[in-house]
């Protein structure tokens, strides 16, 4: 899944298209931060 997510961004990167790879990179982190609050709302659910 990484190799995949690097290869689009490595694409975007190559056709010289910086704004695409900065709203690549922001979708990128928003999606990280989900699954980590998503992870920890589990985790706490679990601890009750």
């Amino acid at each position: 899944m990484i190799k995949f997510f690097r290869k689009i961004g490595q694409k975007i990167l190559i056709e010289n298209k910086f704004s695409k790879y900065i709203l690549y990179a922001i979708g990128e982190i928003i999606l990280v931060v989900t699954g980590i609050l998503i992870t920890l709302q589990i985790n706490t659910s679990i601890d009750l």
